[in-house]
């Protein structure tokens, strides 16, 4: 019952369709009781008119009518159904109120036309008629076989009710759902768009009754655009305009390393110089995420995922060698994918240099492909020390870093890699290199589409 009053509170579509079906059968209801009554009175006129066709028959075509006592019983259909016509004793005749076996009892008194008479225990529908012979005759049936046909005739005039309104109720259930349709439509695009696109909403298929509510969501659209096409131009000034004095920097940093110092001098100048070269990376993946946001989903052509990992190995093989990391490309086939060169070279580069950082010297880094029907998954494994399961979704947020990694990093380089991969309709999922030690860290890059396969 709760449910139900929640959808009732909840649901247009619920109540509308609710309203529409306790109207149609309140409709039905009046018009059943309606059609039951006119059929039933139409019934008993019917049998009123054969009681008078019978008299008439008996007036014109002079058949003899049994005497008093007897009664002639005429059949029709069946015995329940028959209709008895009998003479009316006279006023003086002795005879009066007396009958035989078969016959009523009926009093010479009886006015002329219909009556309803209670005889014994049985009521009858009684017409009385003066012949020709100035006679007088009673034509009578049985009320209670008189309501029992003029029920089974009102019944079949409810047929069609009892057959037309569930059919009816469900076709006002399947207009209802099918007008809300476009409704749904729009709630499931609206659903399924990601953060960057907030192009405005077609108001063209929907009823003009929910056409302002679209006006008004396309202009919040249009100003939360305008919003995070601000922020994004902010953060790529910014950090063009700070690239300049952290240049300066690193050049003094460097002129005042070739000077002489003592010792302790030359510690804290190691740490300025990683200071200064955290805020460059820093500032490069600010500029990289905001390109990676205010950058359209391009078509773009088929690309090898080997020229690829080439091109990110060679910018970054002097970092793992520095390490002395082991990183390489496991598999001898090379794959063809959709997608711009320059959005995947940015997520497999954050993704290799991430592993790298995170990864202890001495460590590996492979990086894999495999095809399928469905689309092409490209992997990068490392045996660093991982990300647990409840931060998997965290580790996307820009600037966010797992607790207890000492490792240099400014949290950006998973959110570009998101950033990107929604843009371009691809998935990034996180989970241990080695399933059954739960080591390492596995990136799960799953680009949609049938793979091509060629040879390196």
């Amino acid at each position: 019952m709760d449910g139900i009053k929640r959808k009732l509170k909840d649901s247009i579509q619920f109540r509308l369709s609710l309203w529409l079906s306790l109207a149609i059968l309140a409709v039905a209801l009046l018009a059943g009781v309606f059609a039951f009554i006119s059929a039933f009175d139409e019934a008993h006129e019917f049998q009123d008119d054969m009681l008078r066709q019978v008299a008439a028959l008996f007036d014109q075509q002079h058949m003899p009518v049994a005497q008093q006592g007897n009664a002639a019983k005429a059949e029709i259909g069946d015995e329940e159904s028959r209709v008895i016509v009998q003479y009316l004793p006279s006023a003086q005749d002795d005879s009066a109120g007396k009958s035989g076996e078969s016959a009523l009892a009926l009093p010479a008194t009886l006015r002329e036309g219909f009556q309803t008479l209670q005889i014994g225990h049985e009521h009858y529908r009684v017409l009385v008629r003066t012949l020709a012979s100035q006679q007088r005759i009673a034509v009578a049936q049985e009320t209670a076989v008189r309501d029992e046909l003029a029920r089974h005739s009102a019944v079949h005039t409810l047929m069609p009710f009892l057959i037309l309104i569930p059919l009816l109720l469900l076709l006002v259930a399947h207009l209802v759902r099918t007008m809300f349709k476009p409704i749904a439509r729009l709630s499931a695009e609206i659903d399924g768009r990601n953060e960057q696109e907030l192009h405005p909403l077609a108001p063209e298929p929907l009823p003009a009754e929910i056409r302002p509510f679209i006006v008004a969501i396309n202009r919040l659209l249009d100003r939360v655009a305008q919003a995070m096409d601000a922020q994004r131009r902010f953060v790529a000034d910014a950090a063009h305009e700070l690239r300049s004095p952290l240049t300066a920097l690193s050049l003094q940093a460097e002129r005042l390393a070739d000077a002489e110092m003592p010792d302790t001098a030359r510690q804290r100048l190691v740490t300025l110089r990683q200071g200064i070269e955290r805020g460059r990376l820093l500032l490069d993946q600010l500029l990289a995420l905001a390109r990676a946001q205010s950058s359209p989903a391009a078509a773009g052509g088929t690309i090898s995922v080997s020229q690829v990992y080439r091109r990110v190995l060679e910018d970054l093989m002097p970092l793992a060698d520095a390490k002395q990391i082991d990183l390489g490309v496991e598999g001898e086939t090379d794959l063809q994918v959709r997608a711009t060169e320059v959005d995947l070279v940015t997520i497999i580069r954050n993704l290799v240099d991430n592993a790298i950082r995170y990864t202890p010297p001495g460590g590996r880094i492979n990086l894999s492909m495999r095809g399928g029907a469905d689309g092409v998954t490209l992997q990068v494994d490392d045996s660093g020390p991982g990300i647990p399961h409840e931060e998997h979704a965290r580790v996307f947020d820009p600037f966010y870093r797992v607790l207890g990694n000492d490792a240099v990093g400014s949290g950006l380089g998973l959110s570009i890699v998101q950033t990107i991969a929604s843009r371009i309709g691809a998935q990034v999922r996180l989970g241990p290199a080695d399933a059954q030690t739960q080591a390492g860290l596995r990136v799960t890059l799953f680009l949609p589409g049938a793979a091509q396969r060629q040879l390196k």
